[in-house]
């Protein structure tokens, strides 16, 4: 861009910043102008590769990185409340996006992405606790299936032993985790549903594990030899360097899982290595049009299960070793060029047995 000029579209965009916040600009006109600088930016920018994070702590890592270019001509892009970034990674045309915490947030983001620009694959990355022994603090999980696991209702007292035979995922008996020993509790059972799922060109179907879109967990798998973080700051390093491991299963649920009891449970009923708020929804939301997509998530915590390891800046440690896995898969993606053919697969509830 030449120095002392402005562009035509920052133009616009130094319009809608200032006549957006005095009020001067209706909003269907607003919504003009934004589709002016998308359309802009898909044609002369894209297809891109989505890349999403839920919190603050997972985007910092990216902007401290130094791997993300922003574009000179349309730098950012402003819809229903969040910025998508415009830029690249690895020279892979790239739009970044923070979400927002849970799977409503994770969702709808994914959806806006998907609806306004030229999507060709989404990244997610983050932060997850540990849901059994197999995970360490910064290791990065790439896991080829996830489910959601925040979906039951609740079965009557004493129920459960004599429907038990009908059960078609898995019932958690609460009283099975009375402290301190099991016995009788009146809130009886939780018994797991699967999900409604909606693709284009089928009908609905109900699923409960999603796989990811195998040509990319294979691309993934690559990433096993990635040398990860090993130091959480300049005086504490992990005794052993962490690793990527590629072909766990993980869970995701509108819970934050602190308690030891609960990660047991998901770990020996449905046999996940990490426990999350967004994964599965992110998948989900690329699966219905047919968009391949990916979760990586770095170990922060261990659910609950106890530990020796101190826990600060782990969230940052994890969250960096996960973007570094991040960068890493869209520079193959990149160099492999676009993988197409569908998007991620679904397990069918009847075959998903825990």
């Amino acid at each position: 861009m030449p120095v002392g000029r402005t562009s035509p579209v920052l133009a616009i965009l130094l319009v809608l910043l200032i006549g957006f916040a005095d009020g001067s600009l209706e909003f269907p006109r607003y919504r003009r102008h934004i589709r002016l600088l998308v359309d802009r930016v898909n044609e002369f920018s894209g297809p891109f590769v989505g890349l999403v994070m839920a919190y603050r702590t997972e985007a910092a890592s990216l902007e401290s990185s130094g791997e993300f270019v922003p574009a000179r001509d349309v730098p950012w892009i402003d819809l229903y409340g969040r910025r998508f970034h415009v830029g690249t990674i690895c020279r892979v045309p790239v739009i970044w996006v923070m979400s927002g915490e849970r799977r409503l947030n994770a969702g709808i983001t994914v959806q806006i992405l998907l609806d306004h620009f030229d999507i060709w694959g989404i990244v997610h990355y983050g932060i997850a606790g540990g849901a059994d022994d197999s995970l360490s603090f910064g290791d990065v999980s790439i896991p080829r299936f996830v489910a959601f696991t925040g979906s039951w209702t609740w079965k009557r007292f004493k129920s459960a032993d004599e429907e038990e035979s009908k059960e078609e995922l898995a019932l958690m008996k609460i009283g099975a985790f009375n402290i301190p020993e099991k016995g009788k509790n009146l809130l009886s059972s939780l018994e797991f549903k699967p999900e409604e799922f909606f693709a284009v060109g089928e009908e609905m179907k109900k699923v409960f594990w999603l796989e990811t879109f195998p040509p990319w967990f294979q691309l993934a798998q690559k990433l096993q030899d990635l040398e990860l973080d090993q130091c959480v700051n300049a005086t504490y390093c992990l005794p052993s360097p962490p690793r990527v491991v590629a072909g766990l299963r993980a869970s995701t649920a509108d819970i934050f899982v602190d308690n030891a009891a609960y990660r047991r449970f998901l770990s020996e009923k449905f046999n996940v290595s990490t426990v999350d708020e967004e994964s599965a929804a992110v998948i989900m939301a690329a699966m219905s049009p047919g968009t391949p997509a990916i979760a990586i998530r770095g170990v922060s915590d261990m659910a609950g299960g106890g530990t020796a390891w101190p826990s600060t800046a782990l969230n940052s440690f994890a969250s960096a070793n996960a973007f570094k896995a991040a960068v890493k898969f869209i520079e193959l993606i990149g160099s492999c060029g676009r993988i197409v053919g569908g998007a991620a697969g679904s397990v069918e509830h009847e075959d998903a047995r825990a």
